[in-house]
């Protein structure tokens, strides 16, 4: 990947004596800096869907469980209930 930076006179300077110092391209002095950056640099905290992603799409009950939550709720309820009573 190429990549344009825009740099202060001042700082292109210094990029350009420490790359002739080291007889490195300023690419690769570039892409060790970034590196060493990155690797400091907290990474982010893990996404919910990262988190669940091994649990989601196994529950395996009615499709329409969140628009008709009540009816269902109702239905499991009466199922309970029904087993309790002696018949």
């Amino acid at each position: 990947m190429t990549t344009t930076v825009k740099l202060p006179p001042s700082l292109e300077q210094s990029l350009r004596r420490q790359c002739a110092v080291e007889g490195r391209s300023i690419s690769d002095l570039m892409r060790d800096a970034l590196t060493a950056y990155l690797a400091k640099v907290p990474q982010a905290p893990p996404s919910a869907w990262s988190l669940g992603a091994d649990l989601f799409g196994r529950h395996a009950g009615p499709a329409d469980l969140a628009s008709a939550r009540h009816a269902h709720a109702a239905d499991v309820w009466q199922e309970k209930h029904a087993r309790r009573r002696p018949r």
